[in-house]
């Protein structure tokens, strides 16, 4: 059965929570097994080369949310809206709809008190919301960790407990010190997701191309690299660059043939 918004919220506390981004119906189709495939804008930098996620627009969250919807996983889809589509309630709903539409079963927002009666009027509308506080990548001047003084961890706690009260589902916490994670973990009743905020959240995300390690431009220390497919792949394309110079491919069992009758009578056809 498909994950669903309750299941996860019923997580909290029992079951750890897994996550990892998707933006193509190949990969999808491949992290099934996770328990939320997170649509980031984060694909604008994995699959569009930009240099941040400033540039992503609607229209790009909706294609990679309808390739992700199109691989029929059982994981709960969230998409992250795009800076500039929830500068106010209304074009906030509009464009929830939207990534609903595009077969999101909720969608992700970056902000706390600033954006409290926005996530609440998307909550409102009926569309599910996961928040996102720590480091916003969307706004941030640099990446750098968040809550390392006391009177920040407390401004964080208060945004979560907003966040909370304005009817989020979960909250995703990036780069955010593990000993606040795990104090607004536990002051929380909604589900924490970390991502270089330790192992106290409720759960975990990546991106999927840093974990399998198939994106070099950008190698953050909270991203654990399960497998170096980088070298992999470059290593079989060179294999297969070579193949071809050397006309080693395609072999007689990656070819097809003509029946001999068939091509003795094109060949007298053709002279």
């Amino acid at each position: 059965m498909p994950n669903t918004v309750n299941d996860i919220i019923q997580m909290k506390s029992r079951e750890k929570i897994t996550v990892l981004t998707g933006y193509d119906s190949t990969m999808a189709t491949l992290c099934d097994k996770v328990d939320v495939i997170l649509v980031g804008d984060s694909a604008g930098m994995v699959m569009l080369g930009y240099d941040d996620t400033r540039d992503v627009t609607m229209d790009d969250m909706i294609r990679f949310t309808t390739a992700v919807k199109n691989a029929k996983t059982d994981s709960l889809i969230v998409a992250d809206l795009p800076i500039n589509s929830y500068e106010n309630e209304d074009s906030a709903i509009t464009n929830s709809k939207r990534l609903v539409q595009a077969g999101a079963h909720a969608v992700k927002l970056e902000g706390g008190k600033e954006i409290e009666k926005i996530i609440k009027a998307v909550v409102d509308s009926g569309i599910p919301v996961m928040g996102h506080l720590g480091l916003l990548p969307q706004t941030a001047e640099k990446y750098s960790v968040q809550a390392k003084k006391s009177s920040d961890a407390v401004n964080l706690l208060e945004d979560a407990r907003i966040l909370e009260k304005a009817g989020v589902f979960s909250i995703v916490f990036e780069m955010v010190t593990r000993d606040v994670a795990k104090i607004i973990t536990e002051s929380v009743k909604v589900p924490t997701i970390g991502i270089g905020s330790g192992k106290n959240c409720d759960g975990q995300v990546l991106v999927v191309h840093d974990m399998l390690g198939m994106f070099e431009k950008i190698k953050p220390k909270f991203a654990k690299r399960y497998l170096n497919l980088s070298e992999d792949i470059r290593n079989a394309i060179n294999s297969y660059v070579k193949d071809v110079k050397e006309e080693k491919f395609p072999e007689e069992e990656h070819t097809f043939s003509m029946e001999k009758e068939e091509l003795e009578k094109l060949e007298k056809e053709i002279g």
